[in-house]
């Protein structure tokens, strides 16, 4: 990361609640074109969250604990803070002196903008001010919320304008919480009602919506400069699996999640 930091767009996507066996269905099925081309392999990484609701795994993501890759470890880590005795730190860690990644990137120069979605980025009150307090710029409204069937897409287009309006030679770190996989998603399926309420297949619906919108996304960012993204969730959740519905608690669906990183190139992006 030492030779990305610095040169390189930067871009965090959290697919907020996405359940990890629901996105490597999906992916196998070809029902994820536009996110498939990108993933190393056509597929995704299966990892362990850091957290099992969003607040506390964004707060271990900005701090750079990355979801942990779901094989024996140590993992070495894209970025952390110094820290003495680290074990997850090496030569090509991005070290940063500050308590965490945001702030980090600021300041070696990085514009950085967070893009909200579920609550604890709505601005509302105090606890929804903490994440995008993090960053120099914050953007939510209602449009981008749970109970939007259009969040996605209001959030890309505020992600373009954000490209748009930074002066080329300035370094962006975008990040965006995706928030239409999260309850309620029951309007992304066909035929569904609210009253039936949500499901795995809603939710797999859900995912195939935002799936259709992110090509936007991926060129916006790869438009000035090549862009390095992350796309992944945050924790899943659970829909009556052995007894259990959402998520905050230790089951497997929960913390197994999908992750990938890869490199956006501005070739793409003119093409």
């Amino acid at each position: 990361m030492n030779a990305v930091v610095g040169r390189d767009d930067l871009l965090l996507v959290t697919l907020d609640t996405l359940r990890y066996d629901v996105a490597v269905e999906l992916a196998q099925a070809g029902r994820l074109p536009n996110l498939a081309r990108h993933l190393p392999g056509g597929g995704w990484e299966k990892r362990h969250a850091p957290g099992s609701f969003t607040y506390a795994s964004h707060q271990a993501m900005f701090a750079g604990f990355l979801p942990t890759p779901a094989t024996p470890g140590p993992h070495p880590r894209l970025f952390a803070a110094r820290f003495a005795g680290s074990e997850t730190t090496e030569r090509r860690t991005y070290v940063y002196d500050t308590p965490d990644l945001v702030s980090g990137l600021a300041r070696d120069g990085y514009r950085t903008v967070c893009v909200g979605g579920v609550g604890f980025f709505n601005k509302q009150g105090a606890l929804g001010d903490v994440l995008p307090g993090m960053f120099q710029e914050s953007h939510w409204e209602p449009g981008f919320g749970v109970a939007s069937p259009s969040s996605f897409e209001a959030q890309v287009a505020c992600a373009e304008r954000v490209v748009a309006g930074l002066p080329p030679e300035r370094r962006l770190f975008l990040f965006l919480n995706v928030s239409a996989l999260h309850q309620p998603n029951w309007f992304h399926l066909p035929g569904a009602t609210r009253a039936a309420g949500d499901s795995r297949r809603t939710h797999a619906a859900a995912l195939e919506y935002v799936d259709r919108h992110i090509g936007r996304l991926f060129a916006a960012m790869s438009s000035r400069r090549r862009c390095f993204a992350i796309v992944c969730s945050d924790h899943g959740t659970a829909y009556g699996d052995d007894g259990f519905t959402g998520h905050r608690l230790g089951h497997d669906v929960v913390w197994t999640v999908p992750y990938a990183h890869f490199f956006l190139d501005p070739t793409e992006a003119a093409s």
